[in-house]
């Protein structure tokens, strides 16, 4: 399994790099995680455009789910097209949510160019890989993912807060996508989103091999992310998130 971080700037684009957005590929097979603001001009750097097989939404904040609205105008007017739909994996009402957002009538909405299936807590088949979806801690209904193939796996926080059912979802993995959105300080707003620490603190509880910290608001200082997450108690190696960087899981 292929993972590429695409976009891994929290809440907005930021000048290095666009909002979530990661590439996985296993056999062939191509599926996104989170389509944010930004990320379908990155993700060509690394896929053809209409190369994309499926897309599983963590939530419906923009910075994790506005691209699909571009994605629909490649898809719906490119020069080969109708194109195949393509699955989209999200909260209920994604449909609707994102149609509004394009600025269009709710019927055909976006489904001329996306199969939209209604996400719940669970494990189900996306060609070769094999993802469990579990509700996480933010205000809105919000995912945290595990895609597993061949024996490997990754985990993905999505936005939340702490959360047990994150340290469910990323028991073992090979590698944790974790969000690291807040730096330490007085009276941090729960259920919201981690700081370093914290996302370290769940990547020991979880036991996983590697920690990535994303979803890096450009306005934090990302060195001291990184030193926060030191002190979070896992003893494996932690990076900080890169557009670009490409991960080996084999």
């Amino acid at each position: 399994m292929k993972v590429t971080i695409v976009g891994c700037s929290g809440s907005f684009p930021g000048p290095d790099s666009p909002a979530s957005c990661y590439l996985l590929e296993a056999e062939g097979f191509r599926l996104l995680l989170d389509f944010g603001s930004g990320a379908l001009g990155a993700l060509q750097r690394h896929i053809d455009l209409y190369d994309v097989d499926a897309i599983c939404l963590t939530h419906l904040h923009a910075d994790h789910c506005l691209d699909l609205c571009g994605y629909h105008v490649a898809r719906t007017y490119g020069p080969a097209a109708p194109y195949p739909r393509v699955p989209v994996y999200a909260p209920k009402d994604a449909s609707r949510r994102l149609a509004a957002a394009y600025g269009m009538p709710e019927e055909p909405g976006l489904e001329t160019a996306f199969d939209f299936v209604a996400l719940a807590p669970g494990n189900f088949e996306i060609g070769p890989f094999t993802v469990t979806a579990g509700r996480v801690n933010h205000p809105v209904e919000t995912y945290g993912f595990r895609a597993a193939h061949g024996g490997r796996s990754v985990a993905y926080s999505g936005d939340t807060g702490e959360s047990e059912e994150l340290v469910r979802l990323a028991d073992g993995a090979d590698l944790l996508l974790c969000e690291a959105s807040f730096l330490e300080g007085p009276d941090l707003p729960k259920g919201l989103h981690l700081t370093g620490r914290q996302a370290a603190e769940h990547a020991a509880k979880a036991g996983v091999g590697r920690l990535v910290l994303t979803h890096l608001v450009p306005w934090h200082d990302r060195l001291r992310v990184l030193d926060e997450a030191s002190t979070g108690g896992f003893a494996g190696p932690i990076e900080l998130a890169r557009s670009g960087a490409v991960y080996e899981l084999a």
